[in-house]
């Protein structure tokens, strides 16, 4: 069953062909990677699904319901959670309340209940709190129970990058989408990440979008792989059948590979200097 399809969507900066009527199924359950070179287009593919930018045409579906031009915060309420390529967290709210953030757009409290704290609003801050630190105690030992109150400013690029995880989880979403999770990560880091989305979906139920260069973590999470070059799509299948694509190949590499013994290695060599 899909739960997000994109139908001929095109993002376009003036002459500037962002997205280029771009197709994309992501069933129910699925972890797909979107790959390609720097400015291919997948981090404003990202931002048109989650309402940052207006598609130009086509349109986008999800869980059933049409979603195209809404507003971030309806998005969110769908169902829909990202994180972002440069970390944007609250670096002078503690760990716990950035976590806490995550579900405003579950709340029902105003500026009148935020001020009054009338018994509903303190019920539900509890419930907000209890949910918060389910959502850090999902990460085990990145964030014992003694570095909730720690301000986000002190935690490493990597706890950092786990924070905002945890946050777009607190959403309560359906789908989860990851803008370069692994960028700045140290190999052992990486293959903890890559084994935190795989838990994401197998634990959590989510389905999971990422947008990554390093292909280990594509290799290791992905049912599918979609990759893009110049706002098209130009491959689509499982990891063996894109990374040994010669259009991805070219894309990468800027001309014609014709070591064919050696395509994924090019591919996945690239990705990752990449990705550094």
């Amino acid at each position: 069953m899909s739960l997000l399809q994109l139908s001929g969507v095109s993002k376009y900066f003036g002459g500037v062909k962002a997205v280029d009527v771009v197709d994309l199924v992501v069933n129910q359950g699925e972890i797909v990677s979107v790959i390609g070179p720097n400015g291919a287009g997948k981090t404003t593919l990202f931002n048109v699904v989650t309402g940052f930018n207006d598609p130009t045409s086509g349109k986008v579906t999800f869980d059933g319901f049409d979603i195209t031009g809404l507003q971030p915060n309806q998005v969110t309420r769908a169902g829909i959670a990202r994180t972002f390529q440069a970390v944007r967290l609250f670096k002078n709210m503690s760990v716990i309340e950035n976590v806490m953030v995550g579900q405003h757009s579950r709340t029902r409290a105003g500026v009148f209940g935020a001020i009054v704290r009338p018994p509903g609003t303190r019920s539900e801050e509890k419930k907000i709190t209890k949910r918060a630190r389910e959502m850090l105690a999902f990460f085990g030992d990145q964030f014992p129970p003694r570095f909730h109150d720690e301000l986000a400013a002190g935690l490493s690029y990597a706890d950092r990058r786990r924070l905002e995880i945890a946050r777009a989880m607190a959403t309560e979403p359906k789908l989860l989408l990851l803008d370069e999770p692994a960028a700045g990560m140290n190999p052992r880091e990486t293959e903890g990440l890559t084994a935190l989305i795989a838990r994401l979906r197998d634990e959590l139920g989510l389905t999971v979008v990422v947008v990554e260069h390093d292909m280990r973590v594509v290799k290791g999470v992905s049912d599918r792989v979609a990759a893009l070059d110049y706002g098209k799509k130009i491959a689509e299948g499982n990891y063996e059948e894109v990374s040994g694509n010669e259009q991805v190949i070219e894309a990468y590499l800027g001309k014609k590979h014709e070591d064919t013994r050696g395509r994924e290695q090019a591919v996945a060599g690239q990705t990752e200097t990449e990705g550094r």
